[in-house]
């Protein structure tokens, strides 16, 4: 049985060995931050290796995936890398084959300015423009590539973000060896149950064989982003990278795991805790469903309902929307069986249909928490499913229907 020790680190990136990060602004992102410094933040932003690492990646389910995804994949499997390169308010989706060729020249002019191995890229913004090849090749005559400055490629990945998200832990196993693990993400909007509307670059010097890279990023996607929802739409450029360059020499599967599942899942919810003019955090727990399957797509509806959003911006003990929502996801299912709790409070049961008084009081005290839990026994089986979501307000088409300006 692994025996270590996790803590929590400042600095973010900073912290991993080997590691190196900057952010520059070459005049895509001309206006402020939403929060934090004054000053406009970066559009371009990289993060490099001294060494080449290992790369595994999970990207979006979306048909339509942007160009950098398809300039990832030309590589194979089983590439190495020492350099990844990030801009915001540009996806470079939607733009063809010529998409690809813009980033090759991109990567062609970086190889001019600095040997990099195998380099790849990473987008985000706005749908269905080409890249401004010339001012992102700009970046490189004034980044720093021997910088440690996690906060500020933090900021300059952020779209509609509010707030910067990184994190870092340090490992300490009993033997007195240690490892390191941090990342940055972004995301807040478009986010949906199905790889979410986000990048996520996660780092570490942990000397894990690219083999459990691989299956461990996938497990703890399952586990995180992909059980959120803000809005149920799904973009053309949802990425989480894992790069691992095995500076440390230390490894421990379980403890590894664990922490790359507990960074996953809290960057998870500061994502939706960001949501575009979200104000809660609300866990959809399915249980006594008859297959793991149909707990999934129950609790994935109610995550994903409008109605159900807007009841919990609202603040409105309206059990029929959560009933409704279950009934109409095609999952087997019966009123006579179903119970709904707010937290502990009963919300519905076949012998309790209607709220009384003194129940929708503190109904009404619940919801009014920035989170709580939502928890539906299907009454037929022994499967369950939690997935995450957040309320929808005003701001939210405020903040969507001025995206592109």
């Amino acid at each position: 049985m692994s025996n270590y020790t996790v803590l929590p680190l400042e600095g973010g990136l900073a912290n991993v060995k080997g590691f190196f990060c900057d952010a520059v602004n070459v005049g895509m992102r001309t206006n402020p931050a939403n929060s934090g410094p004054t000053d406009v933040d970066g559009d371009v932003a990289f993060i490099r290796s001294e060494v080449p690492c290992d790369i595994s990646a999970v990207f979006t389910s979306n048909t339509f995936q942007a160009a950098p995804i398809k300039h990832f994949k030309r590589y194979g499997k089983e590439f190495q890398t020492d350099f990844v390169l990030v801009n915001a308010k540009n996806a470079n989706a939607m733009t063809g084959e010529k998409g690809i060729e813009d980033i090759d020249m991109i990567m062609s002019t970086l190889q001019q300015k600095r040997k990099v191995t195998n380099p790849v890229m990473s987008s985000t913004g706005v749908i269905g423009y080409r890249l401004p090849v010339d001012k992102i090749c700009s970046a490189f005559d004034t980044l720093d590539f021997n910088a440690k400055h996690s906060s500020k490629t933090a900021r300059a990945i952020m779209t509609t973000d509010s707030f910067k998200k990184e994190l870092a832990y340090r490992v300490e196993l009993s033997n007195g060896t240690h490892f390191n693990i941090a990342a940055i993400c972004k995301g807040a909007g478009m986010i949906n149950p199905a790889m979410a509307t986000m990048l996520c670059f996660i780092i570490t010097d942990a000397d894990i064989p690219k083999p459990e890279m691989d299956s461990l990023l996938t497990e703890g996607t399952g586990q995180s982003f992909n059980r959120i929802s803000v809005d149920g739409d799904t973009s053309t450029n949802d990425t989480v990278m894992l790069l691992a360059n095995r500076q440390s020499g230390t490894y421990d599967k379980k403890a590894f795991a664990d922490v790359l599942n507990t960074l996953m899942f809290e960057l998870a919810m500061m994502i939706l805790k960001d949501g575009e003019g979200a104000n809660k955090l609300v866990a959809f727990e399915v249980k006594g469903a008859l297959t793991e399957a149909e707990a999934q797509k129950a609790s994935r509806a109610l995550s994903n309902s409008l109605l159900v959003k807007t009841a919990l911006f609202g603040e409105d003990p309206n059990w029929g929307r959560i009933a409704s929502t279950i009934g109409a996801s095609g999952i087997s299912c019966d009123e006579t069986k179903l119970t709904i709790h707010y937290d502990d409070l009963l919300i519905y049961s076949d012998t309790f249909r209607e709220l009384d008084k003194e129940r929708e009081e503190e109904a009404y005290r619940i919801m009014k928490q920035e989170q709580f839990k939502v928890t539906c026994d299907i009454g037929l089986g022994d499967a369950s499913f939690t997935s995450y979501g957040c309320d929808l307000s005003y701001e939210y088409v405020k903040i969507n229907a001025e995206y592109r300006t």
